[in-house]
């Protein structure tokens, strides 16, 4: 079994297929817990304190980790063989071929900008509430170890505030205040909805279930999943940034509402 999975190209490919529908499953809940933030910020600290430091979550946390690396490993693997089994034919494509898409053609390049994103997104949210819980229960339980857990802080009016790393709204509303940090983010979002609209009915077709009949249909099916995912998360990230105001006088309510957006873009 593990030769097929590792040798065989109908094997990886089935790996692939696998690990990626676990993280499109996780791509969705993700961006379903982040529309949260939108409609009331106080309901998404809540779940972001339940997804803390709890066993649970880090359980969750390495497991997703390792799917992210095998699918990542296997794309590139899948894509080497694809090279080498060419040859010097792949000189003599001089006709592009019809039918294929865009997306279909260049999904390593995707996949690399879809992880260049999640490395940003995890030094922006992850290193500051997760990663920060984690390092305040090992100073706990081992005071001389060394470690400070590296809370966020913002400074207004000559004050120094801490942020709670459960304190997921605060944390996006800081992040999406600057407008490159909006547009990177949408430029993520773009490519992985690229990369879903071909990965997502392909993963299917890998373990035999896009025939004729239902083949356009999950292609449908994967175009309608991508643009949910895509519209979720931008309008997480633009809402944020026209509306920071409103969303975090609640976290800091003695600071008037146009203090605290000039507080929020000269973060």
């Amino acid at each position: 079994m593990s030769c097929f999975l590792t040798k065989s190209s109908v094997g990886k490919k089935v790996v692939m297929s696998l690990t990626g529908c676990v993280l499109v499953l996780f791509v969705l809940f993700h961006m379903a817990m982040n529309l949260v933030m939108v409609i009331d910020a106080p309901s998404y600290n809540k779940i972001c304190a339940f997804l803390g430091a709890n066993w649970y979550a880090l359980v969750a946390t390495v497991g997703l980790a390792a799917m992210v690396l095998i699918h990542f490993v296997y794309a590139f693997i899948l894509n080497l063989d694809n090279y080498r089994a060419r040859g010097k034919q792949r000189y003599a494509v001089t006709v592009k071929e019809k039918g294929v898409s865009w997306a279909s053609k260049n999904m390593l390049a995707l996949g690399v900008v879809v992880l260049l994103g999640l490395i940003l997104h995890l030094v922006h949210f992850w290193s500051k509430m997760q990663l920060v819980e984690v390092m305040e229960m090992i100073k706990a339980y081992a005071p001389d170890s060394g470690i400070e857990p590296g809370h966020e802080t913002f400074t207004f009016g000559g004050e120094e505030y801490t942020i709670d790393p459960s304190s997921g709204s605060m944390i996006m509303m800081l992040t999406f205040s600057k407008w490159y940090n909006v547009v990177l983010y949408l430029i993520w979002f773009v490519a992985l909805w690229f990369h879903l609209t071909h990965g997502f009915w392909s993963m299917f077709q890998t373990v035999g279930l896009a025939n004729k009949t239902w083949y356009p249909r999950l292609k449908c099916l994967g175009n309608i999943v991508a643009t949910l995912i895509f519209l979720g998360f931008a309008t997480v990230a633009v809402v944020c940034y026209i509306k920071g105001a409103d969303f975090m006088q609640e976290m800091v309510p003695f600071v008037p509402a146009n203090d605290l957006m000039d507080m929020i873009h000269n973060f």
